[in-house]
């Protein structure tokens, strides 16, 4: 007959259970997994760093337990042979300190090549490990907006845009340009790559590459204010022709974003549903760089250019039209709006729904149903 557990071991099994299933309980495994070739390397970089770290936690943690339990004050074998006045032992110093040496060369050789090769802004070199990118290929541009709490995509390339869908044909290199209405965000879709921060006044740029059909989620990973816990989008990866006929999707919404369609976005609204456009102002990215979407309003880069000059001129010392950009009436919100009304902004602009992404569909032209 087994010998029944002990109290002591029953407790130590009900504590200890909760703290070794904490890291798998609701995990999405997404970033262990990705389908995009920039976020499979920087798996492969959190696994290899963490492999070389427990190189030495390992051995510490082992030898801690060892020397607990062989030194105890009740281990009558040791006794005799403890050595009060024993302080030095030029081989176990080498070995104490050489280890970690050894590891802290790898890390930062690592380190370095991986920030070098993984740069956001660095354009691709390869679509996989097995296939490098003919350099005269133009990859994909997508210009990414963070509005207050949405998410605008532009294809200059293709006349669309889209609010909170993201899609991407796979094995083409796409370059993301990424910029703010307001306040500082981050884009991050995690099958895809890192999160790169959006900042008003700033473009960044991410380059990556989806290489698996798959739809899934994208978010904002900083906080942006009241709506930020809603801010997220759909991301849908699938073959060429499947995007071919998402693209001619969009593409009869015939609604154009022009300005004044951008500004009615760009009004704080929580859960905006998916809405569909054709991009008919090819200069709104910049202009929403520059923080002057709204008709008047002096551009980052005129005033830039006007400094770099010496300036406009004493006279021009009373004309401040145009400069107000975080005031009423303002490049984007009028802050007396309170968000009232405001999660049908996107229909107010004359854009139409996009019905629910079916998560078993990759897209194609009759992937969903248009509704007016």
């Amino acid at each position: 007959m087994s010998k029944p557990h002990s109290p002591r071991w029953i407790r130590l099994l009900r504590w200890s259970a909760p703290i070794l299933a904490a890291p798998l309980a609701g995990c999405d495994w997404v970033v262990m997994n990705p389908s995009g070739d920039i976020a499979l390397q920087q798996r492969d970089l959190i696994l290899i760093s963490t492999a070389l770290m427990l190189l030495i936690v390992l051995p510490v943690m082992a030898l801690v337990v060892y020397f607990a339990v062989r030194y105890r004050a009740t281990n009558e074998a040791t006794e005799k042979q403890y050595d009060p006045d024993w302080d030095h032992s030029t081989k176990l110093e080498l070995l104490i300190w050489s280890a970690p040496l050894l590891i802290i060369i790898c890390l930062g050789a690592l380190t370095w090549v991986s920030t070098h090769k993984l740069d956001p802004y660095r354009p691709l070199d390869r679509i996989d490990a097995k296939t490098a990118i003919d350099p005269r290929v133009k990859p994909l541009t997508v210009q990414v907006v963070a509005l207050d709490w949405k998410w605008l995509f532009i294809y200059p390339d293709l006349g669309i845009a889209t609010v909170n869908e993201l899609a991407l044909p796979t094995n083409v290199p796409v370059r993301f340009d990424i910029t703010a209405s307001t306040v500082m965000n981050s884009f991050y879709v995690p099958e895809l790559a890192g999160q790169i921060y959006a900042m008003p006044g700033m473009k960044t740029q991410l380059h990556a590459v989806a290489n698996k059909a798959v739809t899934g989620k994208g978010l904002s990973a900083n906080y942006s204010g009241a709506g930020f816990t809603h801010m997220r989008f759909n991301y849908r990866a699938m073959d060429r022709a499947a995007f071919d006929g998402w693209v001619a999707q969009v593409k009869r919404s015939r609604v154009g974003l022009d300005r004044n369609v951008y500004l009615a976005l760009a009004k704080p609204s929580e859960k905006a549903p998916v809405a569909y456009f054709t991009a008919a102002d090819p200069k709104l990215f910049d202009a929403v760089v520059n923080l002057c979407p709204r008709p008047g309003q002096r551009c980052m880069s005129e005033l830039i250019h006007i400094d770099m000059m010496g300036g406009a001129g004493k006279e021009s010392a009373r004309d401040t039209r145009g400069l107000q950009y975080d005031y009423p009436d303002s490049h984007v919100i009028d802050q007396a709006d309170r968000n009232q009304g405001q999660q049908t902004a996107p229909d107010a602009a004359g854009a139409r729904k996009a019905p629910s992404a079916d998560p078993s569909s990759h897209g194609g032209a009759d992937a969903h149903a248009q509704h007016q």
